[in-house]
């Protein structure tokens, strides 16, 4: 009797504690620990069973599985033939829990397949409540040859006037279409009968399944979108499936119906918020969509902004943030609408609210956004407001002239406190309207000064002063951020200090009146406690006192342009080689379009860049070529070209090539892809033949083996001629045996080959692969260090181009050489503009240019002045003749 108390007791303190975490609301599964709850799951072997206890187990062990907590085979093992004993129990809830355990642990155990037979049973039972788990569990464990065995009561099932077995059914079918997909198309006829349920969740899944079982065939999909869009679809969730599918048609077709955009634009009329919502959307996505034809889908999104529920207007706002980026005029009419989102309690669609009115919003109405988001901006988190700062971003690049109220909005945020990463969009955003706008330089300059007075990220710090010491100088006042900057060497991080001391030797190399008191700081600077700091003090002083302008331009205001790989290998070969009669020559080393020192810079999140193709980075092609014995005598390699296509996409045999330029030699790299599966190809090679006999091949690696779905590369070697010539086109064709074999096991069906050719597109070699693009800080003062003994200038009338901006681009893509000082943007309403451009020819020469381009007024025509200048005549002569 003393032991009855005692329970009861201990029932009622257990009873307390779980209402204690109730109230909680703690999650009373949180701190389990794996071993105890398979210790626990050794009740599943009790006689009698109980229910309780084991539905409790059960959950703990679902739940450790599902938190990713790693099970060995073995113990999973024992805990699956625990679970099994189990199924002598009549209680539904075990049952249940039973089912929801063996779909677990099917991953993790050995043998699941002995309850296949239980499954089977209570799939085919009475009791409706264990057939759909049942189903479930049932086609999680079975593999494709036992799936032929249940195929019947699959049938069955997909047709089941229960719409829950009905429904668990084809969401089964759907999992197994990865696994037996030729098994589960043929249950086509019954799928399609369940197409017409009337149940709402029946109808979704049949239909996703229908399309899954057709998605090979472009035809039949098509049709599939024919006959349900004439016959209307009950289930919302079924007409939204549809949409999708339909909107893919459109996508992938060449020649779209017109119908199935009928059917999609019906669709914004539909009674179903969710219709509506995605039809607009689908709309509005696709590509090439003109404003007329996404207007009806504005206004239905804007009738979705009016809606009570939360999640329909976020989904809405959300939809027509992205449409304000391709297409800004056609949002504006929701603009009154988006206002009374800024004051809306869910921050997040205030948000997109803010930031779409920022892109759509007219020039006249920035001053009266500004002082709307002003409030606003404090009371969300700084994730948040980084998305307010890039669209402020976006806003300034289009209306320049509205940088007097941006600047002081964003020096403001800048003042109050955020995490590094809201500092640093500031920051960036901040760079961006002074490096795309030269009136707003001199108030950006000074809300950055004021900024690293107290600024405790020294990577925003360095970041500003590497800015002060590249775009003050040019400033009409530059003695004014002396003052900002020498206050960094005295009170700042050696990090900081080390940059500040840069950017004051700086302002010395570009402001001749100012280097005796740049001089002066330079002297302080050399007592400081870091050698890093003295040691760049030292080094700026002694230029700055004794090298010519020459020198200066080089060694301070030029960054090192070149691999860090490839000056660490040519600094070892130079070690190793123990003559040092001659100096380390810089010029031998690989340069490289962005600077040692260049900061990295934060991609905005609302930008969406179109993709183009990216010259690939030298390093990895460099080890790949040096370890070709044929190519180890070359050196370093000067640049790497894109991948050019010489080949059409769908091609039997495609071919990409590569072009690597050494000092004087070229390397084309083709890679080859064999596409056709019942083919092996062998000895693969590229043969290539100038017309004008002045290109010779003189080394060829072939590819041995290709197999099918392989990409391996073939080489040629090309010396340039010696006539002097660096461009021309060469005809390209592939050579090859070819061996059949069988398409599935991949093995040759004889020993016999045969020769086969396949013509490419031809090879272009231009003047811009022998010039790599490094861009010059101080255009100005490179150009007059150059002198005038290598300069060649030309004036020719361009037919090819229709604008400015065209023909500055194209000089710059024909020459191979990169933009300075931001020279590329062309001022919208000018006739002339001027453009600099750098670059570095092979063998270390640096190469200048002038362009200046003009259109005349009284017949459009585009004429261009070019000078080119070079410390090496014959580079100079070079290339201009690209484009004389």
């Amino acid at each position: 009797m003393s032991g009855a108390p005692k329970t009861k007791g201990a029932q009622s303190s257990r009873m307390k504690t779980n209402k204690k975490d109730e109230e909680s609301g703690g999650n009373v599964y949180a701190h389990l620990d794996k071993t105890s709850v398979l210790q626990e799951c050794r009740a599943f072997n009790e006689t009698p069973i109980n229910i309780k206890k084991c539905t409790h187990s059960l959950t703990k062990l679902i739940y450790i599985i599902q938190q990713g907590e790693p099970i060995g085979r073995t113990e999973a093992t024992e805990a699956f033939f625990g679970v099994t004993k189990l199924w002598q129990s009549k209680d539904v809830n075990l049952r249940r829990m039973i089912y929801l355990a063996v779909k677990e642990l099917a991953e993790v155990s050995d043998d699941v397949i002995i309850v296949t037979s239980s499954l089977t049973k209570d799939m085919t039972g009475r009791e409706d409540l264990y057939r759909a788990a049942a189903i479930r569990a049932l086609c999680k464990i079975t593999d494709t040859g036992m799936l032929q065995t249940i195929e019947r009561y699959m049938k069955q099932a997909i047709v089941d006037r229960n719409s829950a077995i009905s429904s668990s059914a084809i969401a089964s079918s759907i999992h197994l279409m990865r696994k037996s997909s030729e098994v589960v198309r043929r249950w086509a006829n019954e799928v399609q009968e369940a197409v017409s349920s009337d149940n709402h969740m029946v109808q979704y899944h049949s239909l996703a399944l229908l399309y899954q079982i057709r998605a090979n065939d472009r035809l039949a999909v098509n049709k599939l979108v024919q006959k349900f869009s004439k016959n209307a679809l009950r289930s919302p969730y079924a007409v939204c499936y549809l949409i999708r599918i339909a909107t893919r048609c459109l996508v992938d077709d060449d020649q779209p119906d017109s119908s199935v955009f009928t059917f999609i634009e019906s669709c914004l009329r539909h009674k179903s918020e969710m219709v509506v919502y995605e039809a607009a959307r689908a709309i509005v996505s696709l590509p090439q969509t003109t404003p007329s034809e996404i207007q009806p889908a504005i206004t239905a999104l804007q009738m979705c902004c009016t809606s009570p529920k939360a999640a329909v207007r976020f989904a809405a706002v959300r939809t027509l943030n992205k449409v304000a980026m391709a297409h800004p005029n056609a949002v504006m009419s929701c603009n009154v609408d988006l206002e009374k989102f800024i004051t809306d309690s869910n921050r997040s669609i205030a948000t997109l609210a803010i930031t779409t009115l920022l892109k759509t919003g007219a020039e006249s109405s920035v001053e009266r956004l500004m002082q709307q988001i002003s409030g606003f901006v404090n009371e969300i988190s700084d994730e948040f407001k980084i998305v307010v700062v890039d669209a402020i971003r976006s806003l300034c690049s289009r209306y320049p002239r509205k940088h007097t109220v941006m600047m002081p909005f964003l020096a403001k945020m800048l003042r109050n406190d955020g995490s590094y990463d809201y500092k640093k969009a500031i920051v960036e955003t901040i760079i961006a309207i002074i490096e795309e706008n030269p009136d707003a330089k001199v108030a950006g300059l000074a809300h950055l000064c004021e900024f690293i007075e107290d600024c405790e990220h020294d990577n925003l710090s360095t970041r500003v002063l590497h800015l002060l010491g590249r775009e003050a100088p040019k400033t009409p006042n530059p003695s004014s951020y002396i003052r900002f900057i020498y206050n960094r060497v005295i009170l700042e991080s050696t990090k900081v200090r080390a940059a500040a001391v840069t950017a004051l030797a700086k302002f010395g190399a570009q402001c001749s009146d100012l280097r005796p008191s740049i001089q002066v700081l330079l002297k302080r600077c050399l007592l400081d406690s870091d050698d890093e700091v003295r040691d760049r003090a030292t080094f700026y002083l002694k230029m700055l006192t004794e090298a010519s302008e020459s020198l200066i331009h080089n060694f301070i205001l030029d960054g090192l342009q070149v691999s860090p790989s490839g000056l660490e290998l040519k600094i070892l070969d130079y070690l190793r080689s123990q003559t040092y009669s001659s100096p380390f020559d810089l010029r031998t080393v690989p340069v490289t379009q962005q600077a040692l020192s260049q900061p990295e810079k934060r991609v905005p999140q609302l930008v969406e860049e179109e993709e183009k193709p990216k010259a690939p980075k030298v390093e990895p092609y460099a080890a790949q070529l040096a370890a070709i014995p044929q190519f180890a005598a070359l050196g370093p390699v000067f640049k790497s070209s894109a991948r050019i296509a010489l080949t059409e996409s769908i091609a039997e045999y495609t071919v990409h090539m590569i072009k690597h330029t050494f000092a004087n030699a070229m390397v084309l790299q083709f890679e080859c892809k064999n596409t056709m599966n019942d083919q092996l190809l062998l000895d693969v090679s590229v043969e290539l033949e100038d017309p004008d006999g002045e290109w010779e091949t003189k080394d060829t690696i072939i590819i041995e083996k290709l197999p099918y779905g392989e990409v391996h590369s073939a080489y040629s070697l090309l010396e340039f001629p010696d006539s002097g010539a660096i461009a021309g086109s060469l005809g390209a064709i592939l050579k090859f045996k070819v061996m059949d074999v069988d398409p599935t096991s991949g093995e040759p069906d004889s020993d016999d080959t045969y020769d086969q050719t396949y013509v490419l597109e031809e090879v272009d070699v231009n003047v811009s692969d022998s010039v790599q693009s490094v861009a010059k800080t101080a255009f100005a003062s490179a150009w007059e260090a150059l002198g005038d003994d290598a300069t060649r200038e030309e004036t020719f009338q361009l037919s090819t181009v229709e604008n400015i901006p065209d023909a500055v681009k194209k000089v710059s893509e024909i020459l191979g050489l990169v933009p300075c000082e931001r020279s590329d943007r062309v001022p919208e309403g000018k006739t002339q503009h001027t453009v600099y451009l750098s670059g570095v020819f092979r063998g270390g020469y640096d190469v200048l240019s002038k362009a200046t381009v003009a259109i005349d007024p009284s017949d459009n025509s585009i004429a261009m002045n070019i000078i080119i200048k070079s410390n090496e005549p014959l580079v100079s002569d070079l290339v201009i003749s690209a484009v004389v």
